[in-house]
């Protein structure tokens, strides 16, 4: 049985990207993995957020996970913030980074682009994130191909603190879903769905009601070229609906095409796809959030689990550097 690790920031609302792109798979790998799963609240705080809409987005987003199906029976679910050993080793691997490979690093340039004053987490970030996979002696990390790169660096400081102090931890394997792995905006489909960015018809929710999923669908960019064809490159409005409908339905992007004219009826199916395929996850955030009670009590079990494991992987880390024991 593989270790898995994965985790989502509480930073807005769940959204169709990261249920196609992420969740939906951690359902799948809970039922023959030993499945780690984490709300990465720290990793929120690398930008300007207010505390009241953290705690009710990281509320909101272990919700969102419980209704999508992870079951805290069959894998391991819990918020990052409540595990101190995230931080600790984090600072531990930064002891091990470079300056210089963690400026380079894309997302980081990016979002800091033009910006006066940028916070030192938004530089560290992916170090707090190699120790969050690190910590639970991971084999398999199913992620978003935008993360790819991070992923490359939690695989350089493992591998670069087992050459220094001993072998210590298991070096990770990306995994990234070959369909619906990028969900793209739907307004700006050269640009992935996010929750960190505004974009209100661009981005699909998973608790957007059918009328706004319609609408939103319905409004999608496409082109103005005939026919409908399967292009990414040349066409990615249409390739984004392609994708969305493929994943939803399983058939091939490709042949999907195929079966279409025009653009209306390719809208009106993947709107009533995604309105089935969203159905069942909405009721169920319906009963959690009716229960909030529930929810906490998983998240505390989960942590308790995830201490358990990610306690003796520091020690192991703080004995190798030449930490005193406590």
């Amino acid at each position: 049985m593989a270790r898995v690790f994965s985790g989502v920031q509480p930073s807005g609302s769940l959204h169709l990207g990261n249920y196609l792109g992420a969740i939906r798979q951690w359902v799948a790998d809970q039922e023959e993995d030993d499945a780690f799963f984490c709300v990465v609240d720290l990793h929120a705080l690398t930008v300007d957020v207010d505390p009241v809409e953290l705690r009710r987005n990281t509320l909101d987003t272990a919700i969102g996970l419980l209704a999508a199906g992870l079951d805290p029976k069959r894998c391991t679910l819990f918020v990052q913030s409540h595990v101190a050993e995230h931080a600790e080793l984090s600072w531990l691997l930064e002891c091990t980074a470079s300056f210089g490979e963690l400026r380079r690093m894309t997302q980081f340039k990016d979002k800091s682009d033009g910006q006066e004053s940028v916070r030192a987490g938004l530089l560290t970030y992916p170090v707090l994130m190699t120790s969050d996979i690190v910590l639970y002696d991971t084999d398999r990390v199913p992620v978003g191909d935008d993360q790819r790169q991070h992923l490359e660096l939690a695989r350089d400081l493992a591998m670069r603190f087992n050459s220094r102090y001993g072998e210590t931890f298991v070096v990770p394997e990306a995994e990234i879903p070959k369909v619906g792995a990028r969900v793209m905006d739907l307004q700006h489909p050269e640009r992935k769905m996010s929750k960190s960015v505004v974009s209100p018809l661009g981005t699909l929710n998973i608790a957007d009601p059918p009328e706004e999923i319609v609408r939103k669908v319905r409004r999608a960019v496409t082109d103005t070229l005939e026919g409908v064809a399967y292009d990414p490159e040349h066409r990615p409005g249409v390739a984004n609906l392609l994708d969305v409908l493929s994943a939803a339905t399983g058939t091939p992007p490709r042949d999907l095409a195929g079966r279409y004219s025009g653009y209306g009826a390719l809208k009106t199916d993947v709107a009533d796809a995604l309105v089935e395929l969203l159905r069942p996850l909405q009721e169920q955030m319906a009963v959690f959030s009716a229960d909030p009670g529930e929810v906490d009590a998983a998240l505390r079990v989960g942590a308790d689990k995830a201490r358990s494991v990610a306690s003796v992987t520091l020690a192991r880390a703080r004995e190798a550097m030449g930490l005193l024991s406590r």
